[in-house]
């Protein structure tokens, strides 16, 4: 049986064409998918937590990736994820928030290795992934969001680039005026072409 959509014709003065057809269906999948299938996405993650007094204190977490100079690769960003997590009832006395940043410097960095999402592949990334449990200074932050408890997700399916000798920043920060435990935790996914 054919697969004719007899109000679409080619001459018609709203001609469309037709894409998800019976005889070439139309199938879609994000190019991560395709970079987790070369071995060519990674994930990086880090988290910092504190049973604070009862004046509170802040909680910090951050997550730099750095393209090294002459890598040879361009960083696509995937996904970038986080949250806090929050062990009390007064919720009232909490503040959270996230920043992205492109070149910030970040102090008493510790080194991340990336974690290659094909499984059992021995791939490795050309990035450089640090953290740290200070918040990511100078360079220029390009999203600040207040954070409720909780976690957030931003989707770029490769709508952040880093070129060589650039790096991203993830610093999320979360605070209490009381007593309690508090977690901050940061993620992101990228491929490598």
């Amino acid at each position: 049986m054919p697969n004719h959509f007899v109000f679409d014709q080619s001459n018609s003065k709203f001609f469309g064409q037709l894409t998800n057809t019976y005889v070439s269906p139309g199938i879609h999948t994000p190019p991560d998918y395709g970079a987790a299938v070369s071995a060519r996405e990674f994930i990086a993650t880090f988290n910092n937590s504190a049973t604070l007094s009862i004046l509170g204190g802040s909680v910090t977490a951050t997550v730099q990736i750095s393209n090294p100079n002459a890598s040879g690769r361009t960083l696509y960003v995937s996904r970038i994820t986080g949250g806090v997590g929050v062990g009390l009832s007064l919720l009232s006395s909490f503040s959270g928030s996230v920043t992205m940043t492109r070149a910030a410097t970040i102090s008493s960095p510790s080194t991340l290795t990336p974690f290659n999402t094909q499984f059992g592949n021995a791939a490795t990334s050309v990035m450089t992934a640090r953290s740290s449990t200070s918040a990511a200074s100078g360079g220029t932050a390009f999203l600040s969001l207040p954070l409720n408890p909780g976690m957030f997700s931003f989707d770029y399916v490769g709508g952040l680039i880093v070129p060589e000798n650039q790096s991203i920043s993830i610093t999320v920060t979360s605070s209490l005026t009381v007593a309690g435990t508090l977690t901050s935790f940061a993620n992101i996914s990228w491929w490598e072409a």
